[in-house]
C-alpha cells in the first residue's frame, strides 16, 4: 500500500507523452519494499509505458570516500540485477543526479524520486524539479511514517516524539506488494556505466581513497536480508538486555544497510513483529523512534550539521565552561589515529577506522570525551562529526548528526552542573566498567586491529 501521505508533487509541469516513467532512485537504493520504485511502475502500467530506473553517480558527495563508494556500490550492481529480474532498466551516469535525470528525463512523461532529508539531497530535488519540463513526484520510502506526518515540528526528545509517531503506526505499518511492469524497459538504449568491477569503478572516481572498504561489512540488498535474519534467529530475544554490551553479538548492524536505502525500515519492522520475540520492543524503539527522531531533527532544523543546531539551554552551558581547564588537550589528528591516554577511547576510535561501525553504546562514550579533550566545545562538535563521517558506514546520515549532537545535549535534558560539561550529561570509564568488561572490549579490539593490519 503507497498511503497519500507519502506522495508530494514537486513541481507543476505538464505530463508529457514520450517513451518511459523514470524513476530517479538516489536515496532508496533498492529494488524491493521500495514505495517510490512501486508507485513509478503503477504510473507506468497506467500509462501503458516501461519504467527505467536512473542513478546519478557523483564524485561530489561531501565527505564520502572509497570506503562508502565501495560499499554503496556492491549495493547498486545488486540492485541493477533485481531490477533486470523485474524486466526495469538501470541507468547510471557518472555525474551530478540533479544534472544527470535532466538529461534522462528528455524521453520521460513524468520523474518519481524517493526523498532524502540532508541539505544536498533536497537540493538537487528542489534543482530538478525546476529544470524538468515533466513532472517530479517525489515518493518517502525510507521511513515508516512520513516526517511531516510524524511530527509538524522539530521533536525536543524521544519522549515527545514517541506518542506521536505510535499513534501512526498502525496506518503505515502496512506490507508494500510488488507490481509487475506491464512492459518491459531492458531492449531500451540508455548510455550507462558498467559497475560489474566495483574495485575498479571505485579506482576511478575523484575521492578519498585513503579510507579503504572494509572486510567485515559488503554493501547489498541480499547481504542486507542475511544479516537481518540471522538477527532474528540469534539475537533479538537479548538484545534489551545485552544491546549496550560490546563483547556481545547482540546488534542487528542494519544502519549502514539502512543508510543507504539498501533495505525498507518498513519490511524490517514488520518481519522484527512478526517474531513475538521479547526484543521486539527494544528493537522498535530504535528503528521506529530514535532512527525516525534524527529524520525529524534533520528535516526541520537547518543547523542539524552545525554546533548552532543544539539546544538553546546546551549551547549556553557548554559557553558557560568553555574556559574551564582541561586535564587533557588532543588535537583532531592525535585523535583520529587514537592517540590518546584513555585505552577504552582509543578502541572505540580504532574500532571504527578498521571495522567501519563503533558499537552505538561506545560512540556515545566516544563523543562525550571528545567534547571533554577538546579547546572549545566548537571544535569538539567538528571534529567528531569529521571523524564519524569519515570512518562510518553510516556516517553523513541523520542518524549519525543526531548521535553527535546528542553527546552535546540534543534530545536530552539538563543533568547536574559540572566542569566542561556544565549541564550535558557527562559519561566516564568507571562507568563503562559499571556496564561491561571494559578492558575485554580493548582486548577484543586488539585483535581485530591486528587481524586486519
Amino acid at each position: 500500500m503507497i498511503q497519500k501521505e507519502r506522495v508530494q508533487p514537486l513541481n507543476d509541469k505538464p505530463v508529457q507523452d514520450r517513451d518511459c516513467v523514470v524513476y530517479w532512485m538516489q536515496a532508496s537504493q533498492r529494488a524491493e519494499g521500495n514505495h517510490a520504485l512501486e508507485f513509478a511502475i503503477r504510473r507506468a502500467n497506467e500509462r501503458k509505458k516501461p519504467v527505467v530506473v536512473y542513478f546519478g553517480l557523483t564524485d561530489r558527495f561531501p565527505e564520502a570516500n572509497a570506503r562508502h563508494y565501495a560499499f554503496m556500490l556492491e549495493g547498486l550492481k545488486h540492485t541493477a540485477s533485481s531490477l533486470k529480474a523485474r524486466d526495469i532498466r538501470m541507468v547510471i551516469r557518472r555525474t551530478s543526479p540533479e544534472q544527470g535525470v535532466t538529461h534522462v528525463a528528455r524521453r520521460a512523461d513524468l520523474v518519481v524520486v524517493d526523498r532524502g532529508y540532508l541539505h544536498i539531497q533536497k537540493a538537487w530535488r528542489a534543482s530538478a524539479a525546476e529544470r524538468l519540463d515533466c513532472p517530479l513526484i517525489q515518493v518517502e520510502s525510507d521511513v515508516v511514517v512520513p516526517v511531516e506526518t510524524a511530527s509538524p515540528k522539530e521533536e525536543y526528545s524521544a519522549a515527545t516524539f514517541r506518542p506521536k509517531i505510535k499513534k501512526q503506526w498502525e496506518h503505515f505499518l502496512v506490507p508494500l506488494n510488488p507490481t509487475r511492469p506491464a512492459v518491459s524497459s531492458l531492449d531500451m538504449d540508455f548510455e550507462s556505466l558498467d559497475i560489474s568491477d566495483v574495485g575498479k569503478t571505485v579506482a576511478q572516481l575523484d575521492v578519498d581513497q585513503s579510507v579503504q572498504p572494509v572486510a567485515d561489512f559488503h554493501g547489498g540488498t541480499s547481504e542486507a536480508n542475511r544479516r537481518l535474519d540471522d538477527f532474528l534467529k540469534n539475537r533479538l530475544d537479548g538484545y534489551a538486555e545485552s544491546r549496550n554490551d560490546p563483547n556481545q553479538d547482540a546488534l542487528s548492524n542494519m544502519s549502514p544497510y539502512l543508510h543507504f536505502g539498501q533495505i525498507s525500515p518498513l519490511a524490517t519492522a514488520l518481519k522484527v513483529r512478526q517474531t513475538n520475540s521479547p526484543g521486539v520492543e527494544a528493537f522498535l524503539e530504535e528503528l521506529l523512534v530514535r532512527r525516525e527522531l534524527s529524520m525529524n531533527f534533520v528535516h526541520y532544523n537547518p543547523a542539524y550539521d552545525a554546533f548552532a543546531g543544539l539546544p538553546d539551554w546546551a549551547k549556553k552551558t557548554l559557553g558557560k565552561h568553555e574556559k574551564d581547564a582541561r586535564e587533557w588537550l588532543y588535537s583532531p589528528k592525535e585523535l583520529e589515529n587514537a592517540q590518546t591516554h584513555d585505552p577504552y577511547w582509543n578502541a572505540a576510535q580504532q574500532e571504527m577506522v578498521v571495522r567501519g561501525k563503533m558499537h552505538g553504546y561506545m560512540r556515545m562514550y566516544w563523543g562525550k570525551k571528545i567534547l571533554e579533550w577538546s579547546r572549545t566545545p566548537e571544535e569538539a562538535y567538528q571534529t567528531a562529526l569529521y571523524l564519524n563521517n569519515k570512518y562510518e558506514l553510516d556516517g553523513r546520515d541523520p542518524n549519525g548528526f543526531t548521535g553527535v549532537a546528542w553527546c552535546f545535549g540534543k534530545h536530552d535534558r539538563p543533568w547536574a552542573e559540572r566542569p566542561i560539561f556544565g549541564n550535558v550529561r557527562y559519561m566516564n570509564a568507571n562507568g563503562l566498567k559499571r556496564k561491561f568488561d571494559a578492558d575485554a572490549y580493548v582486548q577484543k579490539i586488539a585483535r581485530l586491529s591486528t587481524a586486519n593490519s
